[in-house]
Parts: C-alpha cells; structure tokens; sequence
C-alpha cells in the first residue's frame, strides 16, 4: 500500500527555517491562521488550492513534500557525463507517496528521475470532490496531460466546462486558470502529467512574499526549496 505523507511537519519547517509566522503565511495566501496551523500539526488537510498557495509561498518543493529522496550516487551507475546517478528504473505501488487533501482528493507521486523533464501523479477524486472547496481556479508552470481511468471528472477552463469521462484525454497550458470537481457518485481516477514547468525561472523571494490571489506555480515552485536543504 502506498505511504501516506505526514506534510504538516514538512510545512512547518519550511516556514520556521524562513522566520515567518503562523499570522504572516496566513495573510500571504488568504486564509486564517487557525486553518495553517492544523494543517501544520495534522489535524486537517488542505485543499489542492490551499496547498498549491502554501508551498508558492514557502518554496517547498515537490520531492522534499513528499519525502522523495534522490538516488544514492554510491550505488547507482553513473550518468554518463553528468557526475549524478541513474534513478531507479521501476517503482512499486506500495513506494508511491501520497497525499491525501481536503474534500476527498489524493495525489500519489509516480516514478520520476531526480531531473526528470516532467511530473507525474496517479489522481483520485472521490465524490463531490473539487481542486478547491473555495471554487478558486489555480494556475501554474507547465503543459498539463491527463487521462481519466475512471469514473468522471469536470474540468472548468477558463470560461469553458468539459466533463471528462473514462477514455477522455485533455492537455493544456497550466498558466490557464482551472478547476476540477467531481460531480458524480463515484470516485474518478486518472493519471497526469505536468511537462515543461522545470525548465520555467524560479520565483524570485520578492514574488515569493508577495500576496497570492490564487494558486499559483505550485509544481514549480515545490523545486525551490531541495536546492536549499
């Protein structure tokens, strides 16, 4: 079975290493300080929105959120030319982490190199289930694939309402704002991928404090943070 990731903790350090408080994160992205702080102590998940802006915010990046840890150069064959490691070729179900966010939404983290070229997440819904519970359209770095397993997913792009059923594929540039809700009474699944938001300029720390009106740039700005630990 996949491991859930505890990322509370992981939030908590990144904001304690930066000196910001409960009060500051909280104003930054729009909700109260009460909401960050039982999110950082486990007592509730955000919504997919809600962690797009916590982790824009603190530089968090994706790989330390979910505890990935990049392929041990000792005993892994060399790149050739480029001094760092092979990643693992397979990865097995029980080793994808998770996260597990408000309103019934799960992520799990599939197989990727450590510089790999684009994410990749296995996606669930469950009923009622949206990106925000707010009704917040987010946007990011990237061109986003998907391809629904099950079940069916309405996407709001922009002005525009798809709903995508088992079979259906969709690609976009992310930097248009959307929202995913499942409107069914079953729990919709598929797989997705985010090309191309690697090789897009890191936020510079001024952005990075400033006010966020949406959720923004959350793949991207998951990097940040690896560079620094």
């Amino acid at each position: 079975m996949a491991e859930n990731v505890d990322i509370g903790q992981r939030l908590r350090d990144a904001r304690l290493r930066q000196g910001i408080s409960l009060r500051g994160v909280a104003q930054a992205i729009g909700v109260s300080p009460s909401l960050i702080s039982q999110v950082e102590t486990g007592k509730t998940q955000p919504s997919v929105s809600t962690l797009y802006a916590l982790v824009t915010q603190l530089g968090v990046s994706f790989d330390d959120l979910m505890g990935h840890e990049p392929t041990n150069a000792a005993s892994a064959p060399d790149v050739a030319g480029t001094g760092r490691p092979f990643p693992p070729a397979v990865q097995r179900s029980d080793q994808n982490p998770t996260l597990e966010m408000e309103n019934g939404v799960r992520w799990e983290r599939l197989a990727i190199g450590d510089d790999g070229p684009a994410d990749a997440f296995l996606v669930t819904y469950q009923p009622q289930a949206s990106s925000s519970i707010e009704g917040k359209l987010m946007r990011h770095a990237g061109i986003e694939y998907g391809y629904i397993l099950e079940g069916a997913l309405t996407l709001q792009l922009e002005f525009d309402t798809h709903v995508l059923r088992a079979g259906d594929s969709l690609h976009f540039d992310s930097v248009r704002p959307h929202l995913y809700v499942n409107e069914g009474d079953v729990p919709a699944r598929g797989v997705w991928f985010v090309v191309g938001r690697r090789q897009q300029p890191a936020p510079t720390p001024s952005a990075a404090a400033a006010p966020l009106n949406s959720a923004v740039d959350v793949l991207r700005a998951m990097d940040d943070i690896r560079s620094e630990a």
